[in-house]
């Protein structure tokens, strides 16, 4: 196996390089190594109920990485791909989702992730949970959508219980402090001869207006009498929209020579007019060409002048006059071939 070049220092200035020699990293590691886990266990969830993890990774190296396949060993879970190419830096996520709708009981499935670029490596992932036939939830997941930041928004959702009329809900717990829940007295059915008897539960739950931006992945665990399955988990899913973002936030400037030059487009957008107040940058060989005024939208270009063979690994910040400093950030990368004269 050939080398591949491995970026290492997380978002520091002056990243170092490292070279991983194939005596070094077995033929199916380099591509392990850029997923932050491997398994994952959903635990008990309802019948119909969205079930779903993203299993992320993100390009440590210098080359391009390419997936050329996803697939499960078990119909229970479903494998997508958010992303299938990824650049120096960029990240992608494998979407593995349990199809409670289909199956009950006990499921297990590993996903078999597949590249071809730069090496061929196989990664496996693997899932597990217990879908639960007696409970089910309307809607099937709390979905907040795109939110505004600041903004306070509340869904509602039917839980119901079949099969004990003294089935009961004694907490709700959750890691995310930016979320309340609120449950209203349960509504019992005795059960009938054709029926079973059933306990219906209304929850409202409340997202802050302290929710930080960026993408909702959050889990309410429900805890019952049932000393069976006392814990149930339902998926708290959305997005807060950051109020100032910059795009391309990996922006890759390939190969240079020295004396040779490269140009670049960012747009950063906001939700509020706004100034840029300047462009911090470690690195002298770059410039920026920034229009004046206040708007939503603004178009950066990025200028680099590879005046010596130093290599190209940097975060750099946009600074605007929103919230007195705000700003935004990218990653810039790319690599100077030394002189020949």
């Amino acid at each position: 196996m050939a080398n591949l070049t491995r970026r290492i220092g997380a978002f520091a200035v002056g990243w170092f390089s490292l070279v991983m020699c194939c005596a070094e990293v077995p033929a199916q590691s380099w591509a392990e190594k850029m997923f932050a886990t491997t398994t994952h266990d959903f635990q008990s969830v309802g019948r119909g109920a969205t079930a779903e993890y993203r299993f992320e990774f993100r390009n440590l190296y210098e080359e391009e990485v390419h997936v050329a396949a996803v697939r499960s060993s078990c119909g229970c879970t479903t494998p997508t791909l958010t992303e299938d190419t990824l650049r120096t830096h960029e990240t992608a996520a494998v979407v593995a989702k349990l199809n409670t709708g289909s199956f009950v009981g006990s499921k297990s499935a590993t996903i078999t992730v597949v590249f071809d670029k730069p090496y061929y490596a196989e990664v496996r992932l693997r899932v597990s949970g217990h879908i639960r036939t007696d409970i089910s939830f309307d809607p099937p997941e709390i979905a907040f959508d795109d939110t505004v930041p600041g903004q306070a928004r509340e869904q509602e959702v039917t839980i119901t219980h079949r099969g004990r009329s003294s089935w009961r809900i004694t907490d709700v717990r959750s890691h995310c402090r930016h979320m309340q829940v609120k449950l209203d007295s349960p509504e019992t059915t005795p059960a009938t001869g054709v029926a079973p008897a059933t306990v219906t539960y209304r929850m409202r739950v409340r997202l802050l207006d302290s929710m930080p931006e960026g993408d909702i992945r959050e889990r309410l665990t429900l805890v019952s009498n049932d000393a069976s399955f006392p814990t149930t988990e339902m998926s708290v899913s959305g997005r807060v929209r950051p109020s100032l973002a910059v795009a391309p936030t990996a922006l890759s400037l390939g190969r240079l020579s020295v004396g040779t030059s490269s140009e670049e487009r960012l747009v950063v957008r906001g939700e509020a007019p706004f100034e840029i107040r300047e462009v911090i940058c470690a690195d002298d060989r770059f410039s920026f060409d920034v229009a004046e005024g206040s708007k939503k939208l603004h178009f950066v270009q990025v200028k680099f002048h590879a005046e010596d063979d130093r290599p190209v690994s940097h975060r750099i910040r946009i600074v605007t006059d929103l919230d007195d400093g705000k700003s935004a950030s990218f990653v810039v990368t790319g690599s100077v071939l030394p002189s020949t004269e």
